[in-house]
């Protein structure tokens, strides 16, 4: 039987902009079928950082600048980001799977995940998104679309937005079928569009759920046997980029835990995809959670580097 494996794919797999993101999904592309040739079901999540600031940016700067183009809502900007990033990794994936001749589908599913409104984030929103403002527009804009605003050093007033948690995964029954018929699935973009779940169905909010975690709740409902973090270092570390550094190789759970204690991650970088594997180590009897560059996939699933999170024993 097939080893199952939620990928999360970070920023440095699809690049700054859609040209840069053609190219380097080729890449992504090469080592996600690998690793499917290899016989592992793999389904992928990912990110979508630039791409949503890219697209919320363009927005902003329609709006502002008298285009005769309507404000469009923070989670359809997302939305967009899920399809266009899709289409890329799907192409890519495809022609990879063609050279090879790997009878194999792959295809993008656009992904709403639930959120709870009383989440504590929404207090306290702190997720910079779109372009900057004078404080006189920052201030008409939160008077007329009930939005967020906090001066960014100096250099103008962002909008901000809150970062809740993962709840469940709206389409996981689609996702669950066409992993099911041996599908490579893309799904989860961006953490997924945040929605509520209100007594009339879902409706959008403007969120941003972070994609480490949503891939982990995505592995733990798919019951995989694995979740790999791919990012833009070889291992986590301790002390990182100071004279102590010190590269890690396994984490037990607790471990983990007491690092994220001692303050030893970054909150905007690796803390998330450290909290994200305990969660999903946590849940799940025999998984095993890794931290690695997208280069070392292949090693790191074989254990030959990246750093494991594991359950304590």
């Amino acid at each position: 039987m097939a080893k199952r494996i939620v990928l999360a794919l970070g920023g440095n797999a699809l690049g700054q902009t859609p040209q840069e993101q053609l190219r380097l999904v080729k890449k992504t592309a090469k080592i996600i079928v690998e690793l499917v040739e290899e016989g592992y079901e793999v389904i992928i999540g990912h990110g979508n950082g630039p791409q949503i600031g890219m697209i919320n940016l363009a927005m902003d700067f329609a709006c502002t600048n008298g285009a005769k183009t309507p404000s469009i809502p923070f989670a359809e900007c997302g939305a967009m980001s899920q399809g266009y990033i899709g289409y890329h990794l799907q192409q890519a994936i495809t022609n990879q799977l063609r050279k090879r001749n790997l009878n194999r589908r792959v295809a993008s599913i656009i992904t709403q995940v639930v959120v709870s409104p009383d989440d504590p984030a929404f207090e306290r929103p702190t997720k910079p998104i779109g372009i900057f403002y004078s404080k006189e527009e920052a201030t008409q804009m939160q008077q007329e679309q009930e939005m967020v605003f906090i001066e960014d050093a100096g250099r103008g007033y962002r909008r901000v937005v809150a970062s809740p948690e993962p709840v469940s995964i709206v389409e996981l029954p689609v996702i669950q079928q066409m992993v099911e018929l041996q599908n490579i699935v893309i799904t989860v973009g961006g953490g997924g569009i945040p929605v509520v779940d209100h007594q009339d169905g879902y409706h959008g909010i403007a969120a941003v759920i972070d994609k480490d975690k949503s891939s982990a709740k995505l592995a733990v409902d798919l019951n995989a046997e694995m979740l790999i973090i791919l990012t833009a270092v070889e291992r986590v570390c301790l002390n990182y980029k100071q004279p102590n550094q010190q590269e890690l190789h396994q984490m037990t759970v607790s471990q983990a835990k007491e690092y994220i204690a001692q303050g030893h991650f970054a909150s905007g970088s690796m803390l998330p995809k450290v909290e994200a594997c305990v969660s999903f180590v946590e849940c799940i009897s025999e998984g095993t959670a890794v931290i690695a560059s997208l280069d070392c996939a292949r090693q790191a699933l074989q254990g030959k580097t990246g750093t494991k999170i594991i359950k304590d024993r």
